[in-house]
């Protein structure tokens, strides 16, 4: 599964939070729903914030093996 609490560290080490992602970005408020409860968001997205915020993917998500994931 992919785990976005790196996220959440990157923006509270960021001059950026939760009202400047939304009003002065326009993020919406679904997507920071969908980081916050580790549900899909786009790589479209990914490269926004990546951009926003200054940083590389790591930094937002991580991998972690569950046994929920997808059989191939």
């Amino acid at each position: 599964m992919i785990d976005y609490s790196p996220f959440w560290k990157t923006l509270d080490a960021s001059p950026e939070n939760w009202y400047t992602l939304t009003k002065k970005h326009h993020m919406s408020h679904s997507t920071l729903y969908r980081l916050k409860h580790n549900q899909d968001i786009s790589m479209k997205t990914m490269n926004d914030l990546c951009r926003i915020l200054h940083c590389k993917i790591q930094d937002i998500a991580q991998y972690i093996p569950s046994d929920t994931d997808q059989l191939l």
